[in-house]
């Protein structure tokens, strides 16, 4: 026995050193440049730290010109960001249904104050007495997306694990269901986003105009614009070619959401900064159509308002007009100064913040531009990486040693030695803490596993009082991990 303590601890350094080669590591913006130079240098200077942005694609609009910049990488292969590479823009498009709100409003094909019902006959549930208007300002009362079900609930949490597509098979006809299931809260009148809201809105409109949503948004808006590179993909199939690859704190890409239903509320849609830019310039100057959607009309904080869609947010002396967007992979922010005319737009393929950059190069201050968030709060990614890597080896370790245990257990607790670290090499926030932790928790599992085989054969298979009861548990432990296992290998 004295020879297992040796055993052990050889078992954990090779498996530590094994790690080394697949730690996690997060993404970092490289010196590539494309475009405008000093838009590029600009840029790189408003980022406070390169590490957790892979690429990002940059357009100022300032004295009626448009200079576009690409910086880093748009894959993980070292391919450059041009200032033409799509992205996924996530929220960005909300501010186009709200646009075609107020285009269809000016030509008196509906009104601020219709209710949904009025406007889609086909929606007969509460949520049929909101306004066009509460729905475009997000004060409708409506929840922030539609979960009507345990099911529903458990899609998005496999999502989230999986790095899928939280909103597939969501189509039209859920979405009218959703409608149908909800029914405005007390806090109706109030500003609370709600994804739900704005895809009814432009499901509304769309009805209404007797086409669909894509349809109508091409006609009434994106062809006027000569936005000839903003696109729905409806499957992965018809995703942009050369497009920027998404990722996540880990580096791991996730899946591009897609789901028709909420493509108002940008779910699908892909961009670029060139053409964004010509929906911020139009906007700006006020001759895009439905440009009066950026007008605020009902408050939401204490320096914020909001117009159909639009945000605009006063920084000291400055009021920014503005709409932000983000998938698990992507960020996206376009903003404009109506008192100077200068616009921005900012892209970037991984799921840290890139809003701060945007407000930097309009000229808000960088004490008043904030940091860069990353997809989830620190301190859960944080947790979330630690737990995760060391938690599997720890309980395997006081599991084989313990007296009283048995091989059921001991299986069971060595898969999750090696499940639980994959779990917080994808889902951790590892631009936050050092990846080289996470070859520490795979040593702690190795050794662990080390432990479990050295004690293998004196253990009985099944010790518990009630043994039937142990076997159930085992299996439902042993199926989960393996669901997890899936999950994170597709």
């Amino acid at each position: 026995m004295r020879k297992t303590p040796l055993v052990v601890l050889v078992a954990g350094l090779v498996a530590g050193l094994a790690g080394i080669g697949v730690m996690p590591r997060e993404p970092r913006l490289t010196a590539q440049v494309t475009g405008d130079a000093d838009l590029a240098a600009a840029t790189r200077d408003a980022v406070d730290d390169p590490g957790g942005y892979r690429g990002l694609a940059v357009a100022l609009i300032d004295g009626g010109q448009i200079r576009t910049a690409g910086l880093g990488d748009r894959d993980r292969r070292g391919n450059p960001v041009e200032p033409d590479t799509a992205f996924e823009v996530g929220s960005v498009p909300k501010v186009l249904t709200g646009m075609l709100l107020a285009q269809r409003v000016g030509t008196g094909a509906v009104r601020p104050d219709d209710t949904l019902g009025a406007t889609w006959p086909t929606v007969t549930g509460a949520a049929r007495e909101v306004t066009l208007a509460e729905l475009a300002s997000h004060r409708s009362g409506l929840p922030r997306v539609g979960l009507d079900s345990v099911t529903d609930w458990l899609r998005l949490f496999w999502a989230n694990v999986a790095a899928g597509n939280p909103y597939a098979g969501q189509d039209v006809d859920r979405v009218r269901a959703a409608a149908d299931g909800h029914a405005p809260g007390d806090g109706r009148g109030e500003v609370n986003y709600s994804n739900l809201g704005m895809a009814l809105l432009g499901q509304a409109l769309a009805a209404d105009a007797g086409a669909d949503y894509p349809e109508l948004l091409d006609r009434e808006l994106l062809t006027p614009l000569g936005m000839t590179s903003t696109v729905q993909a409806t499957s992965a199939d018809a995703l942009p070619a050369e497009r920027a690859e998404g990722a996540g704190a880990s580096g791991r890409s996730p899946d591009a959401w897609i789901g028709a239903g909420y493509a108002p509320a940008g779910i699908g849609y892909w961009s670029t900064a060139a053409d964004l830019a010509r929906l911020v310039a139009a906007t700006a100057d006020g001759t895009a159509p439905g440009a009066d959607a950026r007008d605020p009309r009902f408050d939401d904080t204490e320096r914020a308002r909001i117009g159909y869609g639009w945000f605009t947010t006063r920084y000291g002396d400055r009021e920014i007009t503005w709409h932000n967007g983000a998938t698990s992979g992507f960020h996206s922010y376009v903003g404009f100064d109506r008192a100077t005319g200068r616009g921005v737009v900012v892209l970037g393929n991984t799921d840290r913040g890139v809003e701060p950059i945007g407000l930097r190069l309009l000229g808000v201050p960088r004490e008043q531009a904030g940091s860069a968030s990353p997809g989830l709060p620190t301190w859960v990614g944080i947790g979330i990486a630690l737990l995760f890597t060391f938690i599997g080896g720890l309980s395997l370790l006081g599991t084989a040693l313990r007296a009283g245990a048995d091989r059921l257990t001991v299986l069971s607790g060595a898969v999750w030695a090696l499940v639980y670290p994959a779990l917080g090499h994808q889902l951790g926030d590892w631009s936050a803490i050092p990846g080289w932790l996470w070859p520490l928790g795979l040593a702690t599992s190795g050794a662990g596993l080390a432990a479990a085989v050295r004690r293998w054969r004196e253990l009985p298979v099944n010790g518990a009082a009630r043994p039937w009861l142990r076997v159930v548990s085992v299996v439902g432990s042993l199926t989960l991990a393996a669901a997890l296992t899936v999950a994170l290998l597709s």
